[in-house]
């Protein structure tokens, strides 16, 4: 007996061992994720296999760091393992520790890798450690960054997308369309600091051309002035060709001064509506919202405080579509609601949505900054605010089309200071930009990450059974594992004692 326990215990180390060993050598992984997070997109294949020359990426990550920040590095090489195993050789690699001396810091620095400061914790004190978590892409004479890998987020993305800006000769064009009112780019500051990563961003007047054919897709914001119809014709033979069109509209406006809330018409929301898409003269009121700031007379004191304008929706809301998903609070002003009354020849999909607690009111109207609000006010749930048209808008051939109902959600303006907006606002801007253009799918991988699924949102029925099982469960099992030994023992026992039992 004891010999076979010896042969058996020999021979399960060995096998471990063989199998640690080969785990090391052969990169294999089984994905169970619900969003296939361990496996390469096909956009990613498809940029890999279209690879012409080597790419020589080397990532800048700091070592002997705490466990939940080491699983990034971990994490980064399992993906720089399996792109150099997809690309036949064009994918080369190698991981360089920053903190090993001063002048490799410094290198790293130079090239655009981001020093952060992370804490760690040592016999129940906290101290910082700097950490780099950042790599560089070079094919030829071309470099891109990749300042910071944050743990837990789409890694793919940004590796890939990085990937592609080297492997293109020449960023491709947005048009932003002016000579209608529309603001100047250099007024949407953060939005182009964005955009001009991965885009030429330029101005496009209607006036006397088409819209260039280098030009894949136009961007129409915040129009305040009467569009021709010979311009409204222009984007629907840009349509036609498959041109790609984002609008964000103010088909509402108010003015706080005096206290007054009007319509806006351009000409734009009848060339939608001929489409089946309205955007409807009203305001969008909800609870859910941001605030304005109100003076009172105190004595002989002018006092400033802030009131809640329902006016102004902060949206939450909004559906899972590579768009709008992973997004949290987009703050509007003067909103209006976004619908399709048209045929099913066009797929609409909503994107964002107002709160349980919403309404809307017709303009024109009059604000009432002292209102009491109630429930009867909010009786329409869930209002589309922003959504996609699909399909053959004009002409034969089939595009893509985002309308947003309010124009002034990236809209810094003009000055020394312009104001700061919601970073959510710029990201439903530039994610409607990234989806409109990408025809490989990245645009996909962009929230493909670590899933958040919080407790509070289950029902009370599975909380308990997580909550029970979790704990119970481990104890389950050795006790099942107890009573199956204590079994076995006992039919050994059994079996030593019968009259014919010979013991090898």
């Amino acid at each position: 007996m004891k010999q076979k326990l010896l042969i058996t215990t020999f021979l399960t180390i060995g096998i471990v061992l063989v199998i640690n060993f080969l785990s090391s050598e052969i990169n294999f992984r089984l994905d169970f994720t619900d969003e296939r997070q361990y496996t390469l997109s096909k956009a990613t294949l498809d940029i890999l296999k279209s690879l012409e020359e080597p790419v020589t990426i080397k990532a800048y990550f700091s070592r002997d760091l705490p466990a939940n920040v080491a699983k990034t590095r971990q994490d980064f090489q399992d993906l720089l393992i399996e792109y150099a195993n997809r690309s036949d050789g064009m994918i080369a690699y190698e991981f360089i520790n920053p903190n090993e001396s001063e002048s490799t810091e410094q290198l790293a620095m130079q090239n655009g890798v981001q020093q952060v400061m992370i804490n760690i914790r040592e016999k129940d004190q906290v101290k910082q450690q700097k950490a780099f978590l950042g790599a560089t892409l070079s094919l030829g004479g071309k470099r891109e960054v990749i300042p910071l890998v944050q743990p837990g987020t789409a890694m793919e993305y940004a590796l890939s997308t990085s990937l592609k800006k080297l492997s293109i000769d020449r960023k491709p064009v947005v048009g932003f369309i002016q000579g209608h009112g529309e603001p100047p780019v250099g007024e949407m500051g953060q939005a182009r600091e964005q955009l001009a990563v991965r885009y030429d961003v330029q101005e496009l007047k209607l006036d006397s051309v088409e819209i260039p054919s280098a030009i894949r897709t136009v961007v129409l914001i915040r129009p305040t002035d009467s569009i021709p119809f010979l311009h409204l014709q222009r984007i629907d033979v840009f349509l036609a060709r498959g041109g790609r069109l984002l609008i964000a509209m103010n088909r509402v406006q108010g003015n706080l001064q005096q206290s007054f809330g009007s319509a806006i018409n351009t000409g734009l929301e009848t060339w939608l509506a001929r489409k089946g898409l309205i955007v409807a003269d009203a305001f969008i009121v909800d609870a859910k919202c941001g605030a304005v700031n109100v003076q009172q007379q105190q004595g002989f004191f002018t006092m400033q405080h802030q009131v809640s304008f329902p006016f102004l929706p902060a949206i939450a809301k909004f559906a899972n579509h590579p768009v709008s998903k992973g997004l949290e609070t987009v703050f509007l002003e003067f909103a209006s609601p976004v619908n399709y009354i048209g045929d099913t020849t066009k797929r609409f999909t909503p994107l964002a949505f107002s709160s349980a607690q919403s309404g809307s009111m017709s303009a024109p109207l009059r604000f009432d900054i002292g209102k009491k609000w109630s429930e009867a006010d909010f009786q329409q749930p869930n209002i589309p605010v922003a959504g996609i048209l699909e399909g053959k808008l004009s002409g034969n051939a089939r595009t893509r089309m985002v309308v947003i109902g309010d124009g002034d959600l990236v809209v810094n303006g003009a000055g020394q200071q312009p104001r700061r907006l919601q970073p959510d606002n710029i990201s439903l801007v530039v994610n409607s930009i990234d989806w409109l253009s990408d025809d490989t799918g990245l645009i996909e991988l962009r929230t493909k990450g670590v899933t958040s699924r919080p407790i509070y949102e289950l029902d009370d029925t599975t909380k308990s059974i997580l909550k029970y099982g979790n704990f119970s469960l481990p104890i389950l099992i050795v006790v099942v594992y107890g009573l199956i030994r204590l079994q076995r023992n006992r039919m050994t026992r059994l079996k030593r004692m019968s009259e014919n039992y010979e013991e090898n």
